[in-house]
Parts: structure tokens; C-alpha cells; sequence
């Protein structure tokens, strides 16, 4: 064969191949292969119905009804309240000072309770980083529920709480199988049911991963606890969902305590609060908690029996006191409003571990413009548990407002070492009228506040010489002017560490949703 022969038989070979897989199908020059076609139009096909399809999933999971008696607004109460705090300090020696009000009192609510007692507690576990040291508080609570039962074989105990406290269902806690073993009702709130905060990725989440499960031998190490048993691939997975039943109330038959501190033991020493009050807006609580056990469990909480006892501490100006309890985007809207609605003349104190949320930001700019005198006392977002952060979100939300503000809005930050300022607390003093206040689980972030995470909080109004808001106004007062000790630092202490870059990121996570606050 010659070799215009052979170049001949070899592209007339080309030009007529047979594929092997499909014996039919034929290569013809100048037209497409007709299976490789229709295989891409097939994939192209599928890529845009996944899009479409994990679209209406974030629109649907973004915007889906609430279960039923989520974001809950209470009627207006007259009842005493009172205010009880956790501070932490530089003493006069340098060592830090621990002055703890809210873990003893939740104590005393236990041992003095006799026919129900409700708990919900976000965190509410003893694991920490290895050679970290704190008080075993929540194996102590557990302790004692336990043993307060077994006084009181016929008295119901409720303890409610998030799966954070499990590794997300990769290990059982011994606190909670302690407290079950004893006849304990231990319920690890569903938060699926709840709207996505980050709807991009929950979308994929929801539709590839969450039918398997997260329990099984964990794998990889616990990043919020190092001494904690590791966890799944599949709890991590759930973990980046960032939801929570953040809420934090103890309920007896007696008296109601709502606060930002959780019985936990990293979480021991940070400074936080509290208000307790009772009556019949206890009532109101239980089926608050209600709706949130009903995401899970059938179980049926007590109901409250008015009557029970009078007021906390009562005092002659007892009835002088507003209280209203608020759920999830209630917190939101009486928030705005409180701070809408401030006037020249009032001073606006906030203690707040995250402040974040736009609305709310923009609401204390106006304000501002208004005259109010604001002053936060923020926690510097430098420390988690002992590990460090990079000061995100309040260290670029609070160059944001003093900046936009002209100086006018002031700002502290609380002098933190490995602890946390972890107070969720707004007080707008009024020189007339009452006084405002809210105070709880929640921080002024998005995903606090738009019914994204359980929480609640406590509103209160109260006359400006009622003991509560002199109790306030001392609060306020030590930590700002350091009465006593070196409670808080001033702007620019952290604000030359707040760089162009934080900034960024900062905007960048609240646009995006993909938020750790």
C-alpha cells in the first residue's frame, strides 16, 4: 500500500468510525454527534431545574410561615421587676473580680419551686478548651434539678435547650441523660422548622443533606471545645445552618427570670443580666415556651395558676411598672420602636455583646440627629471562649456609627479579658414619663431579631424614681464613668485596630447572610 494510499484508507476510516457504544450512531464530518447533544441538552436541562429548584426553596424557607405562636407579643402587665447582674473586673490587684448575681438567684427560683418548674437555656454544657479552668456550673444545675426532684417525685421539671449542647446530635450529654435518668423532661428544640439565615447554602442543605442524619462516631475535632467528643462531618454540615433556640428563661409557679447568661461553664464569668418578675404574665412564658417545645415534642407544659404568689419584692410603686413579654421579631418591633420614639432630652444607654442590625443602626443615627444622647457600652468581640476574634461585628459597626454620627453618638467598650461582655440591654432614661427598657436573650443582630433564632426579652417601662430605674441608672453609671474600677475603656482604645479590611468583611457577612453573629 502506498502512502497517498494509506492516508486515504486511514481518514476514509476516521470519517465512518462506528461507535462502540452506540453501534448506530455514525460520525459524519460536518454534523454533531447526536447523543453527545442531546446528553448536554439533558445536563443543561437538569443544572436549570436544581437552580429553580433551590431558588424556591430559599425563597420559600426565607419566607414560610411561622409555626404558631412563634414571635409572640404578651398583653400589657403591672408588676414589679427586678434587676440582677453578673460583672466582671480588674480588681485593685490586676486579678479579675467575679461579682455573680443571676446563677445564685436561678438557684434559690429551683430549691423554693413545688409544682412546675420550666427552664430554657441555650448553652448549657461543661465541655472547654483543653487547660481552661472555669466553675462547673452546669453539671451543679444539673445536680441540683436532680436532686430537687427526687424531693418532689410529683413535681414536673421542663429543661429546654439547643443541639449545640449535643455536637449537634453527634454525642449525648451526660448532664441531660443525668437529668432524664431522674424523670426530667430534656427537650432539644427542632430549629429546621424555623426560617434559613442563610438561605444560599441551608437551600443545598436542606435538599442533599439533611436526610441523613448527624449521629454516628464524630470524626473531626470539636472546634468550640476542644476537650468535647468530636463530631460527624454531617453535624458540621447542620452546624453552618447558624440557628438557634438562643433563649434564656427560668419559670416557676412563683416567679419568672429572663436574662442573656446561660449556665455554662465557659460561659461562667461574663458579665450579663437578668430581670425577674411574676404574676400573670407567667402565663404568657409558658406558652411562649409552648410553641417552642411544640417544634419537637407533643409534651404538654404546665399552666400557670394565677394567683400564685404577689409580685417580686413588692413595693409601693409596684403598679407603676409596664412589663410585656416578647419573642423573636416582637423583640424587633417594640426595639425600633422604643427607639423611634426617643425624644431631645432622654439619654439611650445600650449594654450589648453584638450590635449589628441596619435598622436599628440607622435608627440610632436618626435618633441622634434628634438630640438624644446616646451612649453603648459594647463588648470588643476580641475573645470566644478563650480563643481569639477579630472584633467583628462591633468594632466596624461602632466606627460606623461614631463617623456617621460626627462624634455625636458616644461609645465604651467594656474592659473584657478572656471573658465576655455578654449583656443584651436597652434603657432609654426619659426626664419625664417612663422609662424604657428591654432586656434578654437577644442581641441587635439580624439573625436575632427577624424571627431567625428563638429568643426573648423582657420590655419594661417604669417611672424614672421607681427602684428599677434607679437600679439602671447605677448600672449605667459604674461602668461608664469606672466607679470603683476600670470597668470600661474608651473609643479609641479598639477603634485604631478596626481596619478598612474588617470593615469589608463585616458588610460583606451581613449581605451575604454567612454570619457567626
Amino acid at each position: 500500500m502506498g502512502f497517498h494510499h494509506f492516508i486515504h484508507h486511514r481518514n476514509s476510516e476516521d470519517l465512518h468510525t462506528t461507535d462502540a457504544g452506540d453501534p448506530g450512531t455514525q460520525l459524519v464530518p460536518g454534523k454533531p454527534n447526536i447523543k453527545s447533544s442531546r446528553t448536554r441538552t439533558t445536563i443543561f436541562i437538569c443544572l436549570v431545574l436544581l437552580i429553580l429548584w433551590l431558588i424556591g426553596v430559599m425563597v420559600y424557607q426565607t419566607h414560610k410561615p411561622l409555626p404558631k405562636g412563634i414571635s409572640y407579643e404578651s398583653p400589657l402587665y403591672q408588676s414589679d421587676v427586678k434587676m440582677w447582674t453578673d460583672l466582671t473586673y480588674p480588681g485593685p490587684d490586676g486579678q479579675p473580680v467575679h461579682d455573680r448575681e443571676i446563677g445564685p438567684r436561678i438557684g434559690q427560683i429551683i430549691d423554693e419551686s413545688r409544682k412546675f418548674l420550666v427552664i430554657d437555656m441555650f448553652l448549657f454544657n461543661g465541655y472547654t478548651h483543653k487547660g481552661q479552668e472555669f466553675p462547673e456550673v452546669s453539671e451543679e444545675l444539673a445536680h441540683r434539678l436532680v436532686a430537687h426532684k427526687k424531693k418532689n417525685p410529683d413535681m414536673d421539671i421542663f429543661f429546654i435547650s439547643d443541639e449545640v449542647n449535643t455536637g449537634y446530635g453527634s454525642y449525648s450529654l451526660p448532664e441531660f441523660e443525668a437529668m432524664k435518668a431522674a424523670g426530667i423532661h430534656v427537650i432539644i428544640t427542632d430549629v429546621d422548622r424555623l426560617r434559613d439565615s442563610t438561605p444560599a447554602y441551608s437551600a443545598v442543605w436542606r435538599t442533599f443533606v439533611q436526610w441523613f442524619g448527624q449521629s454516628g462516631q464524630g470524626t473531626l475535632p470539636n472546634l468550640m471545645a476542644s476537650e468535647a467528643p468530636d463530631i460527624t462531618v454531617r453535624s458540621y454540615l447542620k452546624l453552618l445552618n447558624v440557628k438557634a433556640n438562643h433563649r434564656k428563661v427560668v419559670i416557676s409557679e412563683n416567679t419568672a427570670l429572663v436574662t442573656s447568661a446561660n449556665i455554662h461553664d465557659a460561659s461562667a464569668f461574663h458579665s450579663n443580666i437578668a430581670f425577674e418578675t411574676s404574676g400573670d404574665i407567667i402565663g404568657d412564658m409558658l406558652a411562649a415556651e409552648q410553641a417552642a417545645v411544640n417544634l419537637t415534642s407533643p409534651i404538654k407544659l404546665p399552666e400557670y395558676e394565677p394567683g400564685s404568689k404577689p409580685p417580686v419584692q413588692p413595693s409601693d410603686q409596684a403598679n407603676d411598672v409596664d412589663v410585656r413579654y416578647l419573642t423573636e421579631g416582637k423583640i424587633y418591633k417594640y426595639v425600633l420602636e422604643a427607639i423611634g420614639q426617643s425624644q431631645p432630652g432622654d439619654t439611650l444607654w445600650m449594654g450589648m455583646f453584638y450590635l449589628a442590625d441596619s435598622n436599628v443602626m440607622d435608627q440610632l443615627l436618626k435618633a441622634s440627629d434628634r438630640g438624644v444622647d446616646i451612649r453603648l457600652i459594647l463588648d470588643p468581640n476580641q475573645n470566644a471562649f478563650g480563643r481569639d476574634k477579630i472584633g467583628i461585628p462591633n468594632r466596624p459597626a461602632a466606627a460606623e456609627l461614631i463617623k456617621k454620627s460626627k462624634g455625636n453618638i458616644s461609645i465604651r467598650w467594656y474592659n473584657t479579658g478572656t471573658e465576655q461582655y455578654h449583656t443584651k440591654l436597652m434603657y432609654i432614661a426619659k426626664p419625664t414619663g417612663k422609662s424604657v427598657i428591654t432586656g434578654g436573650s437577644t442581641n441587635f443582630t439580624k439573625r436575632n431579631l427577624a424571627d431567625l433564632n428563638l429568643e426573648n426579652n423582657l420590655w419594661i417601662a417604669a417611672p424614672k424614681d421607681h427602684p428599677l430605674a434607679q437600679d439602671l441608672d447605677r448600672y449605667f453609671h459604674r461602668i461608664w464613668f469606672n466607679e470603683g474600677a476600670a470597668f470600661s475603656l474608651e473609643a479609641e482604645a479598639y477603634q485604631g485596630k478596626t481596619t478598612w479590611m474588617k470593615d469589608i468583611l463585616f458588610k460583606l457577612q451581613k449581605w451575604l447572610g454567612f454570619t457567626t453573629f
